[in-house]
């Protein structure tokens, strides 16, 4: 008798924390705030830039009609800028149902922001379908960065492919975004490569870790998907005068489940400063970069995050 109310007492606190696990999924998304000095911009100008990330349109927990809304959120923010970390599908075996990419961009085509909206693919779109998601992203109107770069007003965007399947190519990306001139801010789905961004980047904006998704009481995350743990997990973190911001993502992969790890997207305030640009955009060549790759960022058969 104990031992069969013990295993009803697991069953019900399990089916508890799923239920509780599947709502914190679906919630609203959190406005995350942060503000950014940037060397370049002039003295109290300020920029404000919404980054989004794994999207991972899918059932039951993110329709094309729940993305609708948070476009709809994210024009009240008024953003200057709209920027999207990868990942826009999710393939998964738990899910409900699988959308087209047409159907899965097709509400990002809603956002407002003055100098328009960018966007980088990741490990998922490449696992679907990279030519239709460059169509997709197209159509609605937003600019693809495959390793490449953009102007936008004073800034110059410069957007790697997917790291985690080891399509990204910093050098090239970086000489671009020399070659624009520009206050140089670094898309990235994954934020591993932060790690081997020169100190021209004064910030980089990425997604692919969702904070971990499912974080534990005392264990913590099983996995950030980044060859440097928990290092570049979640968050806002500063090293060697960079800022690297990481979002949580608004969608699932796996399993639409999310505990302790709420979805999120970050509204960055970029503040020009009085401080010289010299060497924000310098003209040394990308062979001065120091490049590195190693086999456990390089898998393109894994799935993950």
């Amino acid at each position: 008798m104990a031992l069969s109310r013990l295993l009803l007492l697991l069953i019900v606190l399990g089916l508890a924390v799923t239920g509780w696990a599947y709502r914190t999924a679906t919630r609203a998304p959190v406005v995350r705030q942060a503000e950014v000095p940037l060397v370049g911009l002039k003295g109290g100008e300020t920029l404000r830039v919404v980054l989004i990330s794994d999207v991972h349109v899918a059932g039951p927990d993110m329709p094309p009609e729940r993305l609708s809304g948070i476009v709809r959120r994210i024009n009240l923010l008024r953003p200057d800028l709209v920027v999207i970390a990868g990942d826009l599908v999710s393939d998964r075996l738990a899910a409900t149902r699988h959308y087209a990419m047409h159907e899965a961009v097709a509400p990002l085509a809603g956002l407002r922001a003055r100098f328009g909206t960018f966007a980088v693919l990741g490990n998922h779109d490449h696992w679907r379908d990279a030519g239709e998601a460059r169509a997709a992203l197209g159509e609605a109107g937003i600019t693809l960065l495959d390793n490449d770069a953009a102007r936008a007003g004073p800034l110059v965007i410069g957007g790697l492919d997917d790291a985690y399947t080891g399509r990204d190519d910093l050098a090239r990306t970086i000489a671009r975004m020399r070659s624009l001139g520009g206050v140089p801010v670094l898309l990235s789905h994954s934020p591993d490569p932060f790690a081997r961004a020169p100190g021209e980047v004064q910030l980089m904006l990425a997604g692919h870790t969702h904070c971990g998704q499912i974080r534990l009481p005392l264990l913590g995350a099983p996995s950030y998907m980044s060859e440097y743990g928990n290092r570049f997990g979640c968050g806002r973190i500063n090293e060697t005068g960079k800022t690297l911001i990481v979002g949580a993502g608004l969608g699932t992969s796996m399993l639409p489940l999310r505990l302790g790890a709420v979805p999120d997207m970050w509204l960055v305030t970029l503040v020009g400063t009085d401080a010289p640009a010299k060497g924000i955009v310098p003209t040394a060549g990308p062979e001065a970069l120091p490049l590195r790759r190693t086999a456990s960022s390089r898998g393109a058969d894994r799935r993950g995050t």
